[in-house]
């Protein structure tokens, strides 16, 4: 027992100083951990867009339609960038992006009003971006509404304020969006990424080592050569040290820092997050090792992590519903701890969720511990004895050649 650990120490020691002279690793195991997410958290700050410019093609051209714009304007959300003479040059400008959308108030506009009619107010938004389009779309419907909510007042003549209010909404209703107060973008993406980027970075890492001694052909990592790697448990768990020791504070700066810093939603128990961030390094950790077996040269790690980034969110069900993922797809994305992982932390960090609640997420993280484990194990066993019968058979070649050459001396 004593013998093991010394070892484990000693390959833990030795991959730690491995990992600080290769600047690749160092790259991804702290420059973009660090500074990504804070860059990426700045850009999204701000929550939602303000201020979207809007053109205002006014026919009516009345004081009813005046005020809508007016009103229109003060919101927070829009801005009339222009005022245009017909829709020809309002769609002129959408085409040239300097306005994102069009509010048209016809020719009988104020007419209609007049008449106790119904009114309209036809709304053209660009839908490339939804940010936008929310914002053109709700603040006209909330300035529609609350017009048409004065105009029901002046007609009804009502006495009190009371009589009123019933009048024009007989059942009252409170809008509460849970878990995203600000209904802002950052909160609802940012905790996604911030698991993301630990299983990608560790992937993106561990690989460039691998990588890195499979193009220099030195096995040090895989192929016992010392007494120290003389067994396979202990070799593993050598590597999972260092790499825990480094992603132990990573993911504290991750998933405590991170989301302070920029005032996102916060709603977590420490001892739930710890729960469920141990076996989620864990799971990452084996799985970027078992990974990193496959990987012949430094290059093929990056496009690989590159090309899954993406589909990995999607799949998460974070920026698309979970229940509209085909079922093949949910199955192979049953594959990467991030899937689980992005679950169980939007959940205990967005929603004060406990690990009771997360109980299905928490218990595939840790089969996923376990498998990736045991798969790590078994595929260094074979590289490993792969290995020895290369240099068993290197040996008997050489041997081989200074037996010709000596006899070819002796011959001489």
């Amino acid at each position: 027992m004593n013998e093991g650990l010394h070892d484990a120490c000693y390959i833990w020691a030795k991959e730690m100083k491995a990992t600080v002279k290769d600047e690749g690793v160092l790259i991804f195991f702290l420059l973009v951990p660090i500074f990504y997410p804070l860059l990426y958290s700045w850009a999204y700050n701000n929550e939602v867009v303000r201020e979207v410019p809007v053109a205002v093609v006014d026919q009516s051209h009345s004081s009813i339609s005046r005020q809508f714009v007016r009103k229109y304007d003060a919101s927070p959300d829009v801005k009339v960038a222009y005022k245009c003479n017909d829709m020809l040059e309002a769609r002129d400008l959408v085409e040239k992006q300097v306005v994102h959308g069009i509010v048209l108030l016809p020719t009988d506009f104020d007419t209609r009003l007049n008449r106790m009619e119904q009114a309209t107010v036809s709304v053209y938004c660009d839908m490339s971006l939804m940010l936008t389009y929310k914002a053109i779309y709700q603040t006209a419907t909330a300035i529609a509404q609350a017009m048409g909510k004065d105009i029901q007042i002046a007609a009804a003549g009502n006495v009190t304020a009371r009589e009123e209010e019933i009048g024009t909404q007989p059942l009252a209703f409170d809008e509460v969006q849970l878990f995203n107060p600000t209904g802002g973008y950052g909160s609802f993406i940012i905790p996604a990424v911030l698991m993301l980027v630990i299983q990608q970075t560790l992937v993106l890492g561990i690989g460039l080592s691998a990588g890195t001694a499979r193009e220099n052909n030195r096995y040090r990592d895989l192929v016992p050569v010392s007494r120290h790697y003389n067994g396979l448990f202990r070799i593993v768990l050598g590597k999972t040290l260092c790499y825990f020791m480094i992603y132990a504070v990573l993911t504290a700066w991750l998933t405590l820092a991170v989301p302070r810093i920029f005032h996102f939603t916060s709603l977590f128990r420490p001892s739930d997050l710890l729960g469920l961030c141990v076996p989620y390094v864990l799971a990452c950790i084996f799985f970027g090792m078992f990974v990193s077996c496959i990987v012949r040269y430094r290059e093929n790690v990056m496009l690989l992590v590159v090309f899954a980034t993406v589909p990995l969110m999607f799949l998460s069900g974070a920026s698309w519903p979970q229940s509209n993922i085909p079922g093949y797809w949910q199955g192979f994305s049953w594959l990467f701890p991030s899937t689980f992982g992005i679950r169980g932390f939007i959940r205990i960090n967005s929603m004060g969720a406990t690990l009771q609640d997360i109980r299905s997420e928490y218990v595939c993280l840790w089969l996923q511990v376990l498998a990736y484990f045991f798969a790590t194990c078994a595929v260094y066993r074979y590289q490993i004895s792969h290995t020895r019968r290369r240099a068993a058979q290197r040996l008997e070649q050489i041997r081989e050649r200074a037996l010709s050459a000596k006899r070819q001396k002796e011959a001489v």
